[in-house]
Formats: structure tokens, sequence, C-alpha cells
């Protein structure tokens, strides 16, 4: 036995094994125990997983402990675990398994886990989903992507997918069997899965520097079951989705409860084929609204032709029975005035007659054949009547005319 300065030395395969020791005399059965796995470590080639548990207070990590599932126990409560919760066995979830406390000389103290309980995990997702929703109501960003206009005919598509997959390669076909245009621009994703949250967002943030191009986002995954959808029931992606500027429309093809991203979207469809109806729907509710538009607009101008030509069949009726009467009634009124204008007509004619009498007398009173009848004579200078002696000269000639004759006369002082 050693010693040092008085005190026993023990080696660290004596402490070890006193460790191992008394664990195995003081932890002699299997117990519940509830953590975090923050790292799955499954090894493929071998099948084992060695997974690191911990527990937190908020964000800080109050404990941490190494775990064993070997790989037959791996394999049947990873099968249960995924029928279960539709997860796998995956980093960030919250477990209660039944597990040995066993320490090992070699590979110290570790937690060997038989059973996984998973509605104990569905529990625990529950919980923070409702956290989730509730976060985002408080926000007030739940309905924020819904409360967006909805271009009228949405053209340009951005839409979130594989390439390969089948949900793509569905929504496609779907478009290009109707006869409208679609001008689409595929942003590739992972769409299942923890690093699905990482990619989603990327393309989101790259769409969002160009969203002046596109009218809306499609995020659309067809087939591999429910698997991997845990993701969409995370609060980043959720929150970006729900206040996204364009509107999102959501196919990722499963049948159980709607994940709280297609919760948020603008739109939430079954599959990629039903987003394609949906947008295909728009323009052929379009269509048919300009369709009966066209119609009702069609038989109202006929409505209106007809109706406007019976007025005017009444008008024109209406103008021709007034001027018939107008015409009735002021022929009587024109020949009445007729008559009153012959009767005045006539007064004047005679009044004038009887005024040219007048004259008639006068002027043959005032003819110089009646004066020169009556005794008088008239004296002519130069052609021209005699009113004053003075103007003829002496032994100037002048012509004196009578009622019957006329005499030459010489003037002498």
């Amino acid at each position: 036995m050693n010693t040092f300065k008085g005190k026993r030395v023990y080696t660290l395969t004596e402490v070890a094994n006193s460790l191992q020791s008394m664990i195995e005399k003081t932890y002699k059965h299997s117990y519940y125990i509830k953590a975090e796995i923050i790292k799955l470590n499954l090894y493929p080639r071998t099948g084992h997983c060695y997974p690191e548990l911990v527990e937190k207070e908020g964000n800080i990590i109050k404990t941490q402990m190494r775990a064993v599932i070997w790989a037959p126990q791996y394999q049947s409560i990873n099968e249960n675990f995924r029928k279960i919760t539709g997860e796998p066995l995956k980093d960030g979830i919250s477990i209660l398994c039944m597990a040995s406390i066993e320490f090992s000389p070699k590979y110290g103290l570790a937690l060997y886990i038989q059973d996984i309980e998973p509605t104990y995990t569905l529990g625990e997702m529950a919980k923070n989903r409702l956290e989730t929703i509730q976060r985002l109501k408080e926000e007030k960003v739940f309905d924020a992507n819904k409360r967006l206009p909805m271009p009228l005919l949405p053209q340009r598509l951005a839409i979130i997918s594989v390439e390969t997959s089948k949900g793509y390669s569905d929504f496609m076909l779907a478009l290009k069997k109707h006869k409208y245009h679609f001008e689409t621009e595929l942003f590739p994703s992972l769409l299942q899965g923890e690093k699905a949250v990482i990619t989603i967002m990327q393309q989101l943030e790259r769409i969002f520097q160009r969203q002046t191009e596109f009218d809306c986002v499609l995020i659309i995954r067809g087939g591999g079951g429910d698997v991997g959808l845990n993701c969409y029931d995370q609060f980043e992606l959720a929150h970006k989705v729900a206040t996204f500027p364009l509107p999102v429309i959501s196919g990722i093809g499963h049948s159980t409860n709607e994940t709280i991203t297609e919760m948020v979207s603008y739109a939430n469809k079954i599959s990629p084929t039903e987003v394609a109806y949906f947008l295909i729907g728009l323009f052929e509710k379009f269509e048919n609204d300009l369709t009966e538009m066209q119609q009702t607009i069609s038989n109202k101008t006929r409505l209106m032709l007809t109706d406007a030509r019976h007025q005017l069949n009444n008008i024109q009726n209406g103008l021709h029975l007034l001027t018939q009467n107008f015409l009735l009634q002021n022929t009587q009124l024109v020949n009445n005035q007729q008559d009153k204008i012959n009767r005045f007509a006539k007064q004047l004619i005679e009044r004038q007659h009887d005024h040219l009498d007048h004259w008639k007398v006068q002027i043959a009173l005032l003819d110089p054949k009646n004066l020169l009848k009556r005794g008088f004579s008239i004296s002519y200078y130069h052609g021209k009547p005699v009113t004053d002696a003075s103007l003829i000269k002496e032994g100037e000639e002048i012509e004196t005319r009578f009622y019957n004759g006329k005499a030459r006369f010489t003037r002498i002082k």
C-alpha cells in the first residue's frame, strides 16, 4: 500500500471501481428521467446512439450528462417514437426516458436508456406549440399575412421547394394543364427536419430582397408522409412567414393537424396540386366574373336600347299628335287672322282711293290750264316762268301764254 505524507494513495482504477461499486449498490433499478437532447450522436455504422442530455433553466444549462442507447434498443425506440409523434429522435427535443445509472471505469458515468415515452414528448411539443401561438398573438402578427391583399391575378410566383420532389412536379404539371400563364421561379430549400427552418428562412430572405418581382410566395412539399414537420412549428419560421410582406401560400402535403407556419400563412392547402388549383381558381373566377359582367352589360345595353326606342317612338308619336293639334288649332287662327288682314287691307285700299281722289281734285285745281281758263296768263322769259319783272331787261322779248294761244311782247321802260 502506497502512502504520501502519511496518507494512502489510490490508483485511478481503484477510485473508478469504488464509484462503480457504490453506484451499483445505490442505483439498483431503472428510473424515469426527463431531459432535453441537445445532440443525438447517432452512429449509423454501428447503430449505437450516444445522446448528450441537459437540463436547462431558461437558456442556461444546469446539468449535462452522457447517455447511451444500444443499437437494438435505438431501432425499436426510434420506430415507436416516430409512429407516435410523427418525428424521429433528434436534437432539441424534450424526452422522458427509462434509464439505468451506470458507471464504467473506462467510459465514466452514463445513463443507459432502455425506453423513451413518446407521449411526454408530444405533450412538450404541444406545450411549446401553444406557447408559440400565444407569443405570435401577443406580438399581434398571427393574422398579419392573412390580412395582406392578394393580387387580383397572381402570376409571378416565388416557389420554395425541391426541384426533384414529386410535389413540385405535380404543382408545375397542374399549372401547365390550364390556359393561364404563370411566371415561376424556384428557390430550392430543405423542407423537413431541423435544417429546414434555416434554409426556408434563407430563401424567404432572398425573396424579400426582390419582393417587387413577385405577387406571392409558395411553400410546397409533397410526399414523405408527416415525418419531419415539427420544423414548421418553430417560432422563428412561423414569425418570418406571418410578417412576410407578400402573401404566403403553404402546401406541404400532410393530413395531420395544421402546423403553426400553415396557420399563419395567407392560405393553406393540403397538397401542392391544391395550391395550383387555388391559383387557377382565382383566374377562373376572374374570367367567369368578366364573362358575367360582359353578359350583364350586353343585356342591360339591349334593354336600354329597347327602352330608348320605345321612348323615341312615344316621343315621335307624341310630337306627331302635338303637331297635328297645333296645325289644326293654328289653321283656324291663321284663317281668322287672314280674314282680318283681308278686311283691313280692303279698308286701307278704300281709304287710299279716297285720298287719291282728293288729291286728283286738288291737282286738277292746280293745273295751269285751269288757271288760264279762268283768265290768267303766264309769261316766260327764256323758257322760264316770270315771277319778277325786274329780271327782264329793257328791249328783251317775253312770251305770254293764254288759255287759247300765246303772244310775244318787248319790254319798254
